[in-house]
């Protein structure tokens, strides 16, 4: 049992690159299960090794980002809660952007191929990695992808994690900038009370604005608590699946990329091209 997020040992994760159909299993815990006595964990050794467990995957994280910035590659973690529309959201950007700006994905789910399908029928080069009864992506994790995936230089590349309000954004992947994805049907308290994966987001996309015509939905109060814990958050309110609001997400990963990406990802005439 891992003591940092409660989700138990490495059985059945596994790496697929959905381009060759290639399964690699994945040992995606740094340290033992194995014990060959009995005894009862302390605290203290509780934190000791929920440090020494971060402190590793952020040295792997720091190696991942310095592969990105070695071939100028813009890596984004897209954070949310299950069925918040995160994989509608990539679709619908690869889709509309494929032609401006080169993206590949990297899919993160517990079990099945079925987002990573997704994204291969829009043409997108992507990788699954599934983690078992892990529910959460680790920066050794993402190395393993990204060397499958192979980014090109000047691209970009969108990480998918698991679908999990908690964990996630205890562990840094070595992505430039952190995504997370809320839909109109999950709460507008969901802020303060997940409140460090919104701390750890630049980004907040408030999905599904099409349905609050039928639900109870405060969008001023759900702003608020986003920015009660991180004042600096930016947040754009759209529907993935409408395309409403969508333009405002565009401007932004055009912006971003004019400054991290040469021509012809640069942005420079006041829309994207």
């Amino acid at each position: 049992m891992c003591t940092t997020c409660g989700c138990s040992d490495n059985n059945g994760a596994a790496l697929t690159d959905l381009q060759t159909g290639k399964v690699a299993a994945i040992n995606n815990h740094a340290h033992s299960h194995e014990h060959d006595h009995w005894h009862e964990h302390s605290y203290d050794a509780t934190i000791r090794l929920e440090k020494e467990i971060l402190a590793k995957n952020n040295l792997l994280a720091e190696r991942n980002r310095a592969w990105f910035s070695d071939r100028n590659i813009v890596a984004l973690n897209l954070l949310s809660s299950p069925g918040s529309g995160k994989t509608t959201l990539l679709e619908r950007t690869i889709n509309d952007l494929s032609e401006k700006i080169e993206i590949s994905v990297i899919e993160g789910d517990q079990s099945t191929i079925n987002d990573a399908e997704r994204i291969k029928n829009t043409g997108c080069k992507v990788v699954q990695i599934n983690t078992g009864a892990g529910c959460h992506l680790e920066a050794d994790m993402l190395e393993r992808g990204i060397k499958q995936l192979a980014p090109r230089p000047n691209s970009v590349v969108m990480i998918e994690n698991v679908g999990n309000l908690v964990c996630p954004a205890l562990f840094d992947l070595g992505e430039q900038y952190k995504v997370t994805i809320l839909s109109v049907t999950e709460g507008e308290d969901k802020p303060v009370k997940y409140p460090h994966i919104f701390q750890a987001a630049n980004i907040m996309l408030l999905n599904k604005i099409d349905l609050l015509p039928y639900l109870k939905f405060d969008v001023r109060k759900c702003i608020e608590n986003a920015r009660s814990v991180n004042p600096d958050i930016k947040i754009f309110q759209l529907s993935a699946s409408s395309g409403k609001g969508l333009d405002k997400w565009y401007y932004w990963l055009h912006d971003m990329l004019k400054e991290k990406l040469p021509e012809p990802y640069a942005r420079d005439d006041g829309a994207p091209r």
